[in-house]
């Protein structure tokens, strides 16, 4: 199965700036063109870190409060790096640093791990060597659950069914509805079930996947070698 890669869905026209950016040239530009963050690159256009709304709202919010509470708001913020708070007023010294990035050949699976463990709704996409590629947002990752039911269905037949399990293609039967997948018939094996379900919840799309299946030999009382001379090993399936 081929997971969708960020460089298929990211936005290649980047609305970025430079460090020296004033706070207030950085507030036009988020507004002008519409985007709650923009990469801070540097004259070889490698990314230094991103500056967001959040960003200008904690610096304007903590010049309003006293000392301590100023300590407060920016513990909100781990990555910020040093120097920056209340007297920040460029790019620079407002962004956050050093930025969490992708690279175009992660999946969008891998790229929503990413902002959900550093709490971000954008990721730059850089090459190699740091350069600005292209920006992913979170809406850019849900694009993946627009597919078309008979997209997802097609996929799931030809990559889960028939090339990893080699089944014929109409030995299970499977229906999408809204991204939700059913999946009908026999298998012959009663461990090959659940591998069969969760081949299918993998595939780019599917909500989630209703297990109808049946199975002609119960092998559940066989350790997991012998479930793996008697049907498909389970080691292999997990390098997919």
């Amino acid at each position: 199965m081929n997971h969708r890669l960020i460089d298929q869905v990211m936005n290649r026209d980047v609305v970025r700036t430079g460090p020296a950016a004033s706070f207030k040239e950085v507030a036009d530009l988020l507004a002008r063109h519409g985007v709650g963050g923009v990469p801070v690159v540097d004259g070889d256009d490698k990314v230094l870190g991103v500056v967001s709304e959040t960003d200008l709202l904690l610096r304007q919010a903590a010049r309003e409060d006293p000392p301590h509470r100023q300590n407060a708001l920016l513990s909100w913020r781990p990555r910020r790096s040093r120097g920056t708070g209340a007297r920040g007023r460029t790019a620079r010294e407002l962004m956050s640093s050093p930025a969490v990035t992708a690279g175009p050949r992660q999946t969008v699976t891998e790229a929503a791990r990413v902002m959900a463990s550093h709490h971000v709704e954008r990721l730059p996409v850089v090459d190699d060597e740091g350069r600005l590629m292209g920006i992913v947002t979170r809406s850019d990752l849900l694009s993946v659950f627009r597919r078309s039911d008979a997209a997802i269905r097609d996929e799931i037949i030809e990559d889960v069914l028939v090339r990893t399990l080699w089944l014929a293609p109409h030995t299970v039967g499977v229906t999408v509805d809204d991204g939700v997948v059913t999946l009908t018939g026999k298998l012959r094996r009663r461990s090959e079930v659940p591998i069969a379900v969760r081949l299918a919840g993998r595939v780019d799309g599917v909500v989630s996947v209703t297990d109808r299946l049946a199975y002609q030999e119960d092998d559940s009382h066989l350790r997991p070698t012998e479930q793996a001379l008697h049907g498909i090993a389970e080691a292999w399936l997990r390098k997919i």
